[in-house]
C-alpha cells in the first residue's frame, strides 16, 4: 500500500530535532524557521516537554470523556490564567480544523441561524463547515457546497454590514492574523467595528487563532493587540501541543453548554493535556511572549533593509516577506544551499516565517545573511 499523494514533498528526511534545529538521515543540520506549520512553539525536544509526556506515559495515556479527568481542569485553569480569559469555558479537541468546526456549531446553536461570514484569503480548515469558509475553491468538494457561507473582501466593513443586515448570519469568523492568505494583519478598527456589528445583530464573533495564537505575536492571542476586543469564541491548536495533536475552543460564558451538544473521542486525553500543560509552563517560565516580540521586532527591522524585499508584514514571530520575484526558487535555495526551512502556501511571492518562539538571535542573523546572499 502507498500513501495517498496529497503533499508536495521536500527531499529531506528529518530524524532528530532540538530547539530550532533539525538533522536529517545523512547527519546534515538544518535551521527550522517554519516550525512545521507554526506547530513547534517551545522548540523541538524541549526537555520539560519531553519529561512531562514521559511521566504521563507511566500513569495513564487515555480514557474517554465519560470519567473525571483532573488534568483537563488543571490545563483549562492554566490556559485561562495565561491567556487572560479566566471566565471563559474550554472545549478540547484534536486540531485547528476541528476547533473551528465546533466553534461554528456553537455559534449556530446559540443563534439558531446557519449563515457565516469569512474573508478573502481566509484558511479555516478542510472539514465540512470550515472548508466552505476557506477561500480556496479547489478544496471545496461538491458535498461541502453551501449557499449560506459568505466570503467577503478582506477589511471591507461595508460588505459585512450589508450582508449581516440581510439576516440569518450566525457568526463572523476571522483570523487573528491571516496565515495561508499571506500574513495579513487586520486593522484594529476593523476588528472592533465588526465585533460591534455582530453584537448589534445577535451574531457571534469567532477569532481563529489556530496559527496566530499561543504567544506567536508577542501577546497570547494576536487579537489581544486590539484593546477592548472580546470575541465570543476563540479557536486554537498548532502551538498548543508543540507537535502533540490538541486543539481547543475558548467559549464566552454567555454561550450555554448542555450534555451531548459537542463531543470528541480523543480530545482532552491525558497525554494531550500533559503536553499542553508543559507548553504553557515553558511559555510562562521562559517568558516566551516577550522573547517572541523582541525577536520579531529585530527580524522585521533587518528584513526591511534587504534589497529584493518589497514588503514585510506581521507581528512577533509570524512574518510574511514579499519578494520582487517568485518565492519558490528562493525557498528551495535556502533549503539546498543554506539548510534553512521556511514556509510556503502564502502567495506566489511570499515567504512565511513561523519559527519556534525561543529561537535565538544568532539563528535569525544566520537566516538574514543567507537570504541577502540569495537575493543579491
Amino acid at each position: 500500500m502507498n500513501l495517498f499523494d496529497v503533499y508536495p514533498l521536500i527531499n529531506v528526511t528529518p530524524v532528530k530535532a532540538l530547539g530550532a534545529r533539525l538533522w536529517d538521515d545523512h547527519g546534515e543540520e538544518y535551521l527550522d524557521l517554519y516550525g512545521g506549520h507554526a506547530v513547534i512553539s517551545i522548540g523541538h525536544s524541549h526537555p520539560h516537554f519531553n519529561q512531562a509526556i514521559k511521566d504521563q506515559l507511566d500513569k495513564i495515556t487515555f480514557y474517554s470523556n465519560s470519567v473525571q479527568i483532573p488534568i483537563q481542569k488543571a490545563f483549562a485553569q492554566k490556559l485561562g490564567e495565561l491567556s487572560g480569559y479566566k471566565d471563559y469555558n474550554l472545549f478540547l479537541c484534536n486540531s485547528g480544523a476541528e476547533a473551528n468546526e465546533n466553534a461554528l456549531k456553537l455559534a449556530s446553536f446559540a443563534t439558531g441561524r446557519s449563515g457565516f461570514i469569512s474573508f478573502s484569503g481566509a484558511f479555516h480548515g478542510r472539514t465540512s463547515g470550515a472548508v466552505v469558509l476557506t477561500d480556496n475553491p479547489k478544496i471545496i468538494a461538491p458535498c461541502n457546497q453551501r449557499t449560506d457561507a459568505h466570503i467577503l473582501p478582506w477589511g471591507d466593513y461595508g460588505a459585512v454590514e450589508a450582508k449581516i443586515k440581510q439576516g440569518n448570519i450566525a457568526g463572523i469568523i476571522i483570523e487573528g492574523i491571516q496565515g495561508v492568505g499571506g500574513i495579513h494583519v487586520p486593522e484594529p478598527s476593523f476588528l472592533i467595528s465588526i465585533s460591534e456589528l455582530a453584537k448589534e445583530h445577535g451574531a457571534k464573533l469567532i477569532l481563529d487563532e489556530v496559527q496566530s495564537g499561543y504567544g506567536r505575536t508577542g501577546r497570547f492571542f494576536a487579537h489581544q493587540w486590539v484593546e477592548g476586543l472580546q470575541p465570543d469564541l476563540i479557536t486554537t491548536a498548532k502551538g498548543m501541543g508543540n507537535g502533540f495533536p490538541i486543539g481547543g475552543v475558548l467559549i464566552h460564558p454567555d454561550i450555554q453548554a448542555s450534555h451531548g451538544l459537542l463531543g470528541t473521542t480523543f480530545g482532552g486525553n491525558h497525554l494531550a493535556c500533559a503536553a499542553g500543560m508543559a507548553v504553557l509552563e515553558v511559555i510562562e517560565k521562559e517568558q516566551l511572549l516577550e522573547h517572541a516580540y523582541e525577536m520579531g521586532e529585530y527580524l522585521i527591522a533587518e528584513l526591511k533593509t534587504i534589497r529584493g524585499i518589497k514588503e514585510v508584514r506581521g507581528k512577533g514571530l509570524m512574518i510574511g516577506i514579499d519578494l520582487d520575484r517568485e518565492s519558490g526558487p528562493v525557498r528551495s535555495e535556502l533549503v539546498k544551499q543554506y539548510k534553512i526551512f521556511t514556509g510556503s502556501s502564502a502567495g506566489k511571492h511570499t515567504i512565511r516565517l513561523l519559527p519556534p518562539l525561543n529561537i535565538k538571535i544568532n539563528e535569525l542573523s544566520s537566516f538574514l545573511d543567507s537570504l541577502k546572499k540569495i537575493l543579491d
